[in-house]
């Protein structure tokens, strides 16, 4: 095993085993320590859920929910063990995390001999401020998510399923984790100042670079609230906009605080403070005034007011005493005063970061915050200590900005300060990237095929492949618009009532031993587990959808590849052939296949007199299988003889079977519920198909000697 590793790899690993070893060695005696906090962590947490946690997480899942919802509502343990464990690994993991920090500073001296523990000394204070700020950030983060987004969630997640007639009853597993999860994302993303901050002062990542980047770090948090958050636009805004908040203030912060550094020493924030006290104490005094003025006067009332017009039932509180209102009041001004001293302390600092560089310093001209006419005003300094790399950054991200003007202006300086030479070679950069990508490509694959291009081996399909995808990149806007357009409405339409209206029509279609309120009882176990499959179905009823607009738009590079003889009119045959094939089988299975495995699978039940509770994705999936699926079983014959009626020979789909194998287990992965048992369950019936379609195609073409397709240099 060690042989696949390389060299440094081993060293890697053998160095973290040793440093391990050290550190365990370091701390010997202090394990004992460690270990009573480890405990103190798990036992606390274990108890804390049991007594505490669990209620309030069932407060804050019915908070914003109708009556009707949350009388449906059901909280359920699967197993006998689901609790206890649950309660076990959460304790076992906060336990960890406290054990953590102590067991680090006890082996302190392993890592000093290592190099590995800070050399120069921070103070105390330091060190107690940071921890402070990074649990204050937490907590605020933990508590937007459990008293603002959580209840608007969940009411939404429960509604949804209500409304489509099944239960919400949630795993009790299933819901934790969910809630673990976004609680673990929303304290992460209020760290967003302090590691912003920090890695700015530090210099690991340019402030600049979080502030040309903005418009990528909005599309990643909109993208990173799509994975953990459900699909409707209100809970992923509500989940967005406080976290790109947070990153604009975040901007802000990192911006001080780089201006203090690179500003200067000369700074002194105390004679800031007092060369404006008046102002200050004017602001603060504001502050103060406008809290008194929201309790004294209205202020509540209106607020509780916008509250329930929006459905949501928190108010505020008076406050129970004068001496409450008094720290309210008191609060308000120090948050004032606060904010005035970081207004005028940045202030002061960006004009003397201008004069100093204004003066003698054009080298610390920060260009990237200039205009175009800026650029090509700024002394030749500013560009002399910049290399090639840096210039064209800062091009890029002008033209990120969509400021080719001041891009052009950069280089020309660039050009100017480093006489002509190096802008020439900027500009040659990306044909030399291109041209020595495409000899990487080149060697790879020459590596790869043994140097031979046949059309047969990997290199001949890899260029085939390489020719279609091109062929379609310009259509490419008609392909995803087409296929967004299918999934939309396919979704929309199960959003909003369509799959309530197919499982009622389908209980409908039930045999008289089995009544509708027998299977009634279709329950969701996880909070988006409808949501999920609507997602899913529309996902596969878009690819379904688009696959014919493919063809045609690919047909004319097939067509030149060799790999079909016919002329393009043939994908309206194809489309004909695979829809009347896919919708027979439906009418099929829908009419009599999916009822009577649904008859056999319940009468078992009601003969033991059992309580049938089916989960949301295992009953539409049985449906989806027992009835499209008799649909897609049936196209694969016809497939195989149109796709022989179109060139690819009997010989190459008998000895391609291990291909297609494995890319219907792939597909089978990606589309079906995440379950090895249903992914074999997918792909057995559908290569019993292929095997029957290679049986017709031997009858029809004679073992394979003579294939259906045009011969060649012909063409229908």
């Amino acid at each position: 095993m060690s042989s696949a590793l390389d060299e440094d790899t081993q060293q890697t690993l053998a160095a973290g085993r040793e440093t391990a070893g050290a550190m365990l060695r370091a701390a010997q005696k202090d394990l004992q320590k460690v270990f009573i906090v480890f405990l103190i962590g798990f036992l606390g947490t274990f108890y804390a859920l049991r007594l505490y946690v669990w209620d309030f997480f069932k407060g804050i899942t019915r908070a914003q929910m109708d009556a009707a919802t949350e009388g449906v509502l059901e909280i359920i343990a699967q197993t006998p063990f689901d609790v206890i464990l649950l309660q076990a690994k959460i304790g076992l993991v906060v336990g960890i995390l406290m054990a953590l920090p102590p067991f680090i500073y006890f082996a302190r001296d392993a890592l000093k001999e290592r190099n590995a523990w800070p050399q120069s000394p921070v103070a105390p204070w330091k060190l107690l401020l940071i921890g402070l700020t990074m649990v204050v950030l937490f907590v605020l983060g933990v508590a937007y998510g459990y008293f603002v987004f959580f209840p608007f969630t969940f009411a939404f997640l429960a509604k949804n399923a209500f409304s489509a007639g099944f239960t919400p009853t949630y795993s009790i597993v299933k819901w934790a984790q969910f809630i673990f999860l976004l609680t673990l994302s929303f304290g992460l993303a209020s760290q967003l100042p302090l590691a912003m901050t920090g890695l700015s002062y530090a210099e690991i990542v340019p402030y600049e670079l979080f502030r040309d980047k903005w418009r990528h770090a909005v599309v990643g948090i909109f993208a990173f609230g799509a994975l953990f958050t459900p699909p409707d636009p209100f809970t992923q805004i509500m989940w967005a906009v406080p976290v790109i908040s947070l990153y604009a203030f975040s901007l802000y912060l990192a911006k001080v605080v780089v201006t203090a550094k690179r500003g200067s020493e000369k700074m002194d924030v105390k004679s800031t403070a007092t060369a404006h006290w008046n102002v200050l104490a004017g602001i603060g005094v504001v502050g103060g005034l406008l809290v008194y003025a929201f309790y004294e006067y209205s202020g509540i009332q209106l607020a509780n007011a916008g509250l329930g017009a929006i459905g949501s039932d928190y108010a505020f509180l008076a406050p129970e005493s004068q001496l409450v209102l008094g720290a309210f009041v008191v609060s308000g001004a120090l948050v004032g005063l606060l904010g005035g001293v970081a207004y005028f302390v940045y202030r002061d600092i960006e004009r003397l970061e201008r004069t100093e560089v204004g003066v003698g310093e054009p080298s610390k001209l920060d260009i990237g915050a200039l205009s175009a006419s800026g650029v090509r005003a700024a002394p030749p300094e500013a560009f002399a200590e910049l290399d090639e790399d840096q210039a064209m950054g800062l091009a890029s991200a002008a033209i990120d900005d969509g400021d080719t003007e001041k891009a052009q202006a950069i280089l020309d300086r660039f050009d100017e300060a480093q006489g002509g030479e190096a802008a020439e070679e900027a500009a040659d950069a990306p044909s030399e990237i291109e041209d020595r990508t495409t000899r990487a490509g080149g060697v790879f694959f020459d590596e790869l095929t043994g140097g031979e291009t046949d059309e047969d081996d990997i290199g001949g399909y890899y260029k085939d492949i390489a020719f279609i995808v091109d062929s379609l990149t310009s259509r490419a806007f008609w392909l995803v618009g087409w296929f967004m357009f299918v999934l939309a409405t396919t979704f929309g339409w199960l959003y909003t009532g369509g799959i309530r209206d197919v499982y009622e029509d389908f209980l409908r279609r039930l045999p008289d031993v089995v009544t509708p309120e027998e299977v009634l009882n279709v329950v969701a176990l996880h909070p988006m587990e409808a949501l999920i499959f609507e997602v899913k179905f529309s996902t596969i009823l878009a690819v379904l959808a688009t696959l014919p607009l493919l063809a045609f738009f690919a047909w004319p590079a097939l067509r030149d590849r060799s790999i079909v003889r016919q002329r393009r009119r043939t994908v309206f045959l194809w489309t004909g052939a695979l829809a009347g094939g896919l919708l027979g089988g439906f009418a099929l299975g829908y009419s009599y296949v999916a009822p009577g495995v649904i008859t056999f699978l319940v009468e078992d039940a009601i003969a033991a007199e059992m309580i049938i509770a089916y989960r949301i994705t295992n009953f539409f999936w049985l449906i989806f299988f027992t009835t499209a699926g008799i649909g897609l079983l049936a196209d694969v014959p016809i497939l195989m003889v149109l796709l022989n009626t179109a060139g690819v020979t009997y010989d190459t789909m008998r000895g391609r079977w291990r291909e297609v194998t494995v890319l219907i287990l792939a597909l089978s992965a990606i589309f079906t519920p995440a379950s090895i048992t249903t992914m074999f369950m997918v792909t057995i019936p559908l290569m019993a198909a292929y095997g029957v379609g290679l049986g017709i195609l031997f009858v029809i073409t004679f073992g394979g000697r003579r294939n259906l397709a045009p011969a060649r240099g012909t063409a229908e």
